[in-house]
């Protein structure tokens, strides 16, 4: 495997796969062929094309190695664009337009429709040229979160969850029992620290689910039409001859890798959802070009503790950086700024006020620690947040940048206020 190529970048499935082109010079194409059938002639392989794979090999590609991504789906782009995320934000976006339509809020906005009908068909239909359009951009480029979908379109959604909280690891506490209550009050249904512990479908299709309490309890059964089972991912290592090669995986089935992301042969990478760290697009097209620069002679650095999580509901919920918990665990000393979207004038514009801003600065030298945003635009305006905690602002750092008014950032510069000088403005 090592005759194949100078080194690997990322990997990935084994089966059929096809060799894909970038359009920068020293690439080429070949047709769908038996994985290792013949030696692949390459500076760099990557073994993968999701958001990691495709970009460390366009980055690959820029810096001059003649460059080979194996894919072995008929499609570009992986689990994000292909099923996970790109669809998803497709199918949330337009059950958005729905809910409002439907519901009193376009007539609240003196908008007034009759018969507003749902057409699955046709958003499925939407949904799926998003997914082709953006699949064939990143071919073009090498030649040159659900339950919220659903519970607006209608349906009586009940989670299940084996946490105390909504929302998974990592996220403020504070931040979770707001989100909790804003879904409770869009119909939302929770059953928290609960496990399953079977599913039957019956004749008629619809099937019973059994759930009790997380350290035992009471039985319970919930009937339902559709049960999505959302508990996380594993990495994909299988058949990939890792074991030939002496690469051993670590108890959670991933593939170790030193800090330049070189597994024990130095000449064989690892990035992605293989590799530790959080199961992440953004993250993984970080690790993609920072690993290639690398191989190139650059410098490696990434901080994982600057990398965004978003969750995409109505409203959004977005961090960056430690959460009060995690802060109060290490013995840091803290101060807290927060700012509520029902002050924002843009937000009160919009008539979406859910929500607030939440800043962490470390007590002695108002530096940004973290950054809690529950509310509209959330995912966006957490990128503010990266850069900051990524440079190492300060509160008063972001304080004193003017934003434009009137926009939903304001919300986080007040944020800021709140946190640097213990008041905001407008709040």
């Amino acid at each position: 495997m090592q005759s194949w190529s100078r080194v690997y970048c990322s990997l990935a499935k084994r089966g059929h796969f096809s060799r894909i082109s970038h359009g920068l010079q020293g690439v080429s194409a070949v047709p769908l062929r038996t994985y290792a059938d013949q030696p692949i002639d390459a500076d760099v392989t990557v073994i993968g094309s999701g958001p990691g794979g495709y970009v460390a090999a366009i980055k690959a590609a820029q810096l001059g190695f003649k460059t080979v991504c194996v894919e072995k789906n008929e499609t570009l782009g992986g689990t994000c664009l292909n099923v996970g995320c790109i669809p998803s934000k497709a199918l949330l976006n337009n059950s958005h337009y729905y809910h409002m339509a439907h519901g009193k809020d376009f007539a609240s906005r003196g908008i007034e429709m009759s018969e507003v009908r749902l057409n699955l068909e046709k958003m499925m239909e939407q949904k799926n040229t998003a997914v082709k359009a953006l699949t064939g951009g990143i071919a073009h480029l090498f030649k040159q979160n659900k339950g919220s979908v659903w519970q607006r379109l209608g349906a009586d959604v009940t989670a299940v969850e084996f946490l105390g909280h909504v929302g998974g690891v990592g996220i403020d506490m504070e931040i979770s029992k707001n989100f909790q209550r804003i879904l409770q009050k869009q119909g939302f249904k929770f059953k928290l620290n609960t496990k399953v512990t079977g599913a039957t479908k019956k004749s008629d299709g619809k099937i019973d689910v059994s759930i009790e309490g997380a350290s035992g309890g009471k039985a319970e059964v919930i009937t339902c039409d559709v049960l999505l089972v959302c508990i996380g991912r594993r990495p994909f290592t299988q058949n990939l001859g890792l074991e030939e090669l002496g690469i051993e995986l670590d108890p959670r089935g991933r593939i170790p890798v030193n800090t330049r992301f070189q597994t024990k042969i130095p000449n064989i990478y690892a990035i992605g959802d293989v590799v530790a760290g959080p199961m992440l697009a953004h993250k993984a097209e970080d690790e993609g070009i920072i690993c290639v620069e690398g191989m190139a002679g650059g410098a490696v650095h990434i901080d994982y503790n600057c990398v965004p999580s978003v969750i995409y509901t109505h409203p959004e919920v977005a961090w960056v950086g430690k959460s009060e918990e995690q802060l109060k665990e290490e013995g840091i000393e803290y101060k807290v700024g927060k700012f509520p979207f029902a002050a924002n004038s843009r937000a009160k514009t919009n008539a979406d006020t859910d929500g607030l801003v939440k800043i962490l600065g470390q007590k002695s030298t108002d530096r940004v620690l973290g950054a809690h945003i529950l509310g509209p635009g959330a995912g966006e305006m957490v990128n503010e947040a990266a850069l900051a905690l990524e440079y190492g602002a300060s509160c008063e750092d972001i304080a004193r940048v003017c934003h434009a008014h009137p926009t939903l950032s304001e919300a986080f510069r007040e944020a800021n206020l709140a946190a640097s000088f213990g008041k905001s403005i407008n709040f």
